[in-house]
């Protein structure tokens, strides 16, 4: 509950503003439609429930303050501390740039398998990954095994980021750990709160992603000189999508741990 009492912390003693309670649960509702496990729904309910006692508490229904970006990545990094780990495989699906689907699955062994096919066009084959890890930090190969043992201390995590890339791709790199990787609940959870205490991340406010999907945007600068804005749905953790202003973008059309073996629909 120490994400709970930092967000009361935040926000001081704001007044409840006009639809506060069905912002609220729309969000409670709102992770319920993405089939939450049912610890992530508790850790939901409980920080729409604070924050609506908060905006409940006194006053006039005119100045509730907006929610800041810490507060935003607080409440998202609670969120991920609970997520399960319950399947064989670790699978995720994008969609690059609108034009073609990617597909990875990876095991707690260190195997993995991938497939890759035009967004309109037929299932490809699905293909075992050799000769390398299928996952990377700052362009260098990393285990499954090395990234379920970094650091679940968010202080500990940024120093052990920070050796393995360079300063301008920090935020980058800890924003990986949170959809492009099998990290931990844990270690989500820690890159989410070293987030929350970088600088140079900046809170765009509520976006959609490329699919209509609503989330909260930040962005952070990238290597080229460009920025990256990472759509994110606090209610469950998940990143929705990962936009770049030079026109790329990935969306995460499914990520998790299942059971479906690679290649079965």
């Amino acid at each position: 509950m120490d994400d709970l009492r930092q967000l009361r912390d935040l926000y001081g003693e704001p007044r409840p503003g006009p639809g506060a309670q069905a912002r609220v649960w729309r969000r409670v509702r709102a992770g319920r439609r993405r089939r939450l496990a049912w610890p992530v729904a508790l850790a939901v309910a409980a920080t729409a429930l604070l924050l609506f006692g908060m905006v409940l508490t006194r006053g006039t229904p005119h100045d509730v303050p907006a929610p800041d970006g810490r507060s935003v990545l607080l409440a998202a990094a609670t969120t991920a501390s609970v997520t399960g780990q319950d399947g064989a495989y670790w699978h995720i699906r994008k969609l690059h740039d609108d034009t073609r689907t990617t597909e990875l699955w990876a095991t707690r062994d260190g195997r993995a398998w991938k497939s890759e096919r035009a967004r309109q066009g037929v299932d490809a084959p699905v293909r075992a990954v050799t000769g390398g890890s299928p996952f990377s930090i700052a362009g260098r190969d990393v285990t499954f095994e090395q990234i379920q043992n970094l650091p679940a201390d968010p202080a500990a995590l940024t120093t052990r980021m920070a050796s393995m890339a360079p300063a301008d791709l920090l935020a980058d790199a800890l924003a990986g750990l949170l959809w492009s990787k099998p990290s931990p609940p844990a270690v989500r959870a820690a890159a989410y709160r070293a987030l929350a205490d970088l600088p140079e991340v900046r809170y765009l406010g509520g976006r959609t992603d490329p699919e209509g999907r609503a989330g909260e945007a930040f962005s952070f600068a990238l290597a080229d000189g460009g920025r990256r804005t990472l759509i994110i749905d606090p209610g469950t953790s998940q990143v929705l999508a990962a936009v770049d202003d030079h026109g790329r973008s990935e969306v995460v059309l499914d990520v998790g741990w299942t059971d479906r073996a690679p290649g079965r629909t």
